[in-house]
């Protein structure tokens, strides 16, 4: 949208431009011509009244002579001719005269028509000046007195003077460039705070909020109204999480009644009823694991991050030896980042960390199959420290990989491995309430390789 109005902005401003550029080029070469062309007629009418005074041999030879220093002083070509054709004087190039548009002069000269101003002469139009007067004695015209001059000098230095034009539009037309290009984000600066209020909610940062009191009244009724609809989307939201948070408390207690009564109720049953209770039971804990993690889930989105400077490298080791009974039950290996030269300090929250973490560890683990490894690296990058967790399992299609972290999404290959699908979710939440990420990608031939990045500590952080 910024490239079609600044281009829009320059078409017109070009256009204008050219509006007065154009008509002053013309007017700068017709009054070059214009002053040449006087000057030419100026000596070809003296030259006409010396041959009407030239009566005697002397007076003739004088004309001839005047006709000769006026060539050689301006290059030009100068004649008399008698109205019978006969050469009176001339100097200069004489095949000029033989040339259409000079005959074509002279014999309108000779009907007694002074010669006007020609066509305007542009730097590319090669045409000489042709003046021709009649020269009237009695009330006849007796002679023609013409010149024919070159128009090379003119032509070069009208050549400079629309260069010079050309150049000064161009450096106009490259300052309307960057006069549009401002007054396009003066113009789109209202848009584009929409458009980054608009990815920002869309990020999760429910509470960002444009200001509407500023720009164009259709600006700022369309700023109100995107406020609402933020408004209405984090109302909707906050509702959402705080259902999720009570439906988890108010469920828990019938739930553990339930499990309770299930109890009871197989203590008193021989084993093969036993054995067809136990399904009910199983899903009771189920439903009982679900409860957490959602109630886990709402609380991530609204834990408050304590960021500090944590030795990652020191963290993960930890993390890594709490999850090694569990794999060791599967069996999995888990495998270890190598020490590192340099120490990787993150600022983050250490307890939100440790929880992601082992969010993303579960799920390697879980489905790794017996005997695979669940390979755990540590890196500097740019931003910050990033920790990689590739497993072994199944993996996922690019389909699904698009769908993996959010709530409740399970991979329809995978249901009949134990979950609900809260587990990535919640570590994404733990891991942007502290300034972290969490990203996903696919393992050839098969598995899942998951990056949680962290940003750097700054330098004395402590």
């Amino acid at each position: 949208m910024r490239r079609r109005l600044i281009a829009l902005l320059l078409l017109l401003l070009a256009a204008v431009l050219a509006a007065l550029s154009l008509p002053f080029a013309r007017s700068l070469a017709a009054g070059r011509q214009q002053e040449m062309f006087v000057d030419r007629l100026q000596d070809t009418t003296q030259f006409a009244a010396g041959a009407q005074q030239a009566t005697t041999a002397v007076d003739q030879e004088t004309l001839r002579a005047d006709v000769a220093r006026y060539a050689e002083l301006y290059g030009s070509t100068a004649a008399v001719i008698s109205r019978g054709g006969t050469t009176w004087a001339v100097a200069g190039r004489l095949e000029a005269l033989d040339e259409r548009q000079v005959t074509e002069r002279i014999s309108q000269a000779r009907a007694g028509h002074q010669s006007s101003a020609p066509p305007i002469v542009w730097p590319w139009t090669d045409r000489p000046i042709v003046v021709a007067v009649p020269v009237v004695r009695a009330d006849n015209v007796i002679a023609v007195a013409v010149t024919v001059s070159s128009t090379a000098a003119l032509r070069a230095g009208l050549g400079r003077d629309l260069g010079l034009l050309l150049l000064a539009d161009l450096t106009a037309l490259a300052l309307l460039v960057l006069v549009a290009a401002r007054l396009a984000g003066w113009v789109l600066r209202p848009v584009d705070v929409l458009d980054t209020a608009a990815r920002q909610i869309s990020t999760g940062e429910l509470t960002t909020r444009v200001d509407a009191t500023t720009g164009p009244v259709e600006l700022r009724r369309l700023a109100a109204t995107f406020n609402g609809m933020a408004q209405a989307v984090e109302l909707a939201m906050q509702r959402q999480e705080a259902f999720v948070a009570d439906a988890s408390h108010q469920l828990r207690n019938p739930l553990m009644a339930l499990v309770l009564r299930l109890e009871a109720l197989g203590m008193n049953l021989d084993e093969d009823q036993r054995r067809q209770l136990e399904p009910a039971r199983e899903e009771a804990t189920r439903l009982g694991v679900i409860l957490d993690e959602l109630l886990e889930l709402a609380t991530a989105l609204h834990i408050a991050a304590r960021p500090a400077p944590v030795d990652v490298a020191e963290l993960v080791r930890g993390r890594l030896d709490a999850w090694q009974p569990v794999a060791d039950r599967r069996p999995v290996r888990l495998r270890g980042p190598a020490a590192s030269a340099v120490p990787l300090t993150a600022l983050a929250d250490p307890v939100l960390i440790s929880s992601a973490l082992d969010s993303v560890l579960d799920n390697a683990v879980k489905f790794s199959p017996a005997g695979g490894e669940v390979a755990v690296d540590l890196a500097a990058e740019q931003a910050g420290v990033r920790i990689d967790v590739v497993d072994a399992g199944p993996g996922l299609s690019a389909e699904d990989l698009a769908h993996i972290g959010d709530r409740f999404w399970r991979s329809t290959a995978h249901q009949n491995i134990p979950g609900c699908g809260l587990g990535l979710s919640i570590a994404r939440a733990l891991l942007d309430a502290t300034g972290g990420s969490l990203s996903f990608a696919a393992v050839t031939p098969h598995g899942l390789h998951v990056t949680l990045r962290l940003p750097y500590a700054p330098a004395g952080a402590s």
